[in-house]
């Protein structure tokens, strides 16, 4: 769509304009001369430089300006492709909190999306809530569907959550607890069994919205929470790119470029411990590094966690390990309570491979069932 090409060519202006800034930080750093004698050049540099970075400044906004009316006025509409879903859901991941701050086209706004089987909806209701910087459409990998699999196999009516992944992972399940209620609030059919799924970042929205719900009526139509490779005690790369932010910080010379590290969105942030409450993170500067601010909460009766694990080895899925997946804390108020039962283990099978692993369909066949 229009505002979709609109909406990358601001993004991509604004990223200009903010390396333009990076690389005259360094220029000055660099070129002021020994800290140890006072940096007796640094205001002559920046006398020098000033106009020539202002200048690329002005010259990309007003590119900008002039790309967003040319677009404005083509009023094309893009055709629909796997290719500009993808790249929208994953500038969402990365930057969604900035879009929808700036007003950016490119911000998802949430929906659901509801797969009606040829003979009506059922009473099982399956809602299916997307990772980090994915689609509601990537649920479909290598020509399998959780969701179209079991609406086949064990009659579930699937619906499909989309959701800017770069905002705060209370604010998207906050919003989703509401958004469940008008829905389930208006089915054609009594709802008898309501189950929720998660991949990686959608478990941890999935349980923000059911402490969200807690007083809303579908709260108490829920069967079960399944969550497949949720960071639920946080993802190891999230925590290395605070420690990168704080390191690049330490010299003069590399200190500008740790604004880079702080373009990472709030969703993103909220991976490194699985911050599912406001409450965790209002108040706290959410790129410092800290302790982990969260305390015991209460789950759901029946709750399945599934990880994937690559090598005996290398006890992760690549992105998130096996233990913060099945919800094993070293703290034990932190550490998930679940039977044995609730809890299973992919062999060989990768982060993204959990949503077409055949064994990991076979489990959720079996809890479901």
């Amino acid at each position: 769509m229009t505002s979709h090409a609109r909406g990358a060519t601001r993004l991509v202006v604004e990223a200009t304009r903010e390396m333009t800034s990076i690389v005259e930080a360094m220029h000055v750093a660099i070129a002021s001369g020994p800290w140890m004698l006072g940096r007796p050049l640094e205001l002559p540099v920046k006398l020098a430089t000033r106009p020539v970075y202002g200048a690329i400044r002005a010259i990309t906004a007003l590119v900008g300006a002039g790309l967003d009316r040319l677009l404005a006025a083509l009023a094309l509409e893009l055709p629909a492709s796997t290719s500009r879903d993808a790249f929208v859901a994953a500038a969402n991941g990365v930057a969604g909190d900035y879009l929808e701050a700036s007003g950016n086209p490119l911000a998802i706004q949430m929906s659901l999306r509801t797969v009606v089987p040829a003979s009506g909806p059922t009473g099982k209701v399956l809602v299916l809530v997307h990772g980090s910087s994915m689609s509601d459409h990537q649920w479909v990998r290598d020509g399998h569907d959780h969701g179209a699999a079991l609406a086949r196999d064990l009659g579930f009516t699937p619906v499909y959550v989309r959701y800017n992944s770069g905002r705060h992972i209370s604010t998207n399940g906050a919003e989703l607890a509401t958004q469940l209620a008008t829905l389930l609030a208006a089915w054609p059919v009594p709802v008898d069994d309501l189950v929720l799924l998660g991949h990686s970042m959608g478990g941890l929205v999935a349980r923000s919205a059911l402490h969200a719900a807690a007083s809303q009526a579908w709260r108490g139509q829920l069967r079960a929470l399944v969550t497949l490779g949720t960071p639920h005690h946080g993802a190891p790369l999230e925590r290395s790119g605070s420690w990168l932010q704080l390191l690049l910080g330490v010299h003069r010379y590399s200190a500008p470029l740790a604004r880079l590290a702080r373009v990472r969105s709030a969703g993103i942030t909220d991976l490194r411990y699985g911050l599912v409450l406001d409450e965790h993170w209002q108040g706290r500067d959410r790129f410092a590094v800290s302790e982990d601010p969260r305390s015991p909460l209460e789950l759901p009766e029946r709750m399945y966690v599934v990880a994937g694990a690559l090598s005996d080895r290398r006890p992760s899925d690549g992105i998130v390990p096996v233990a913060s997946a099945l919800g094993t804390h070293a703290t034990a108020a932190l550490s998930f309570d679940l039977p044995a039962a609730h809890r299973f283990t992919a062999a060989g099978v990768g982060h993204i491979d959990l949503l077409s692993s055949p064994a990991v369909y076979d489990q959720l066949r079996s809890w479901l069932a």
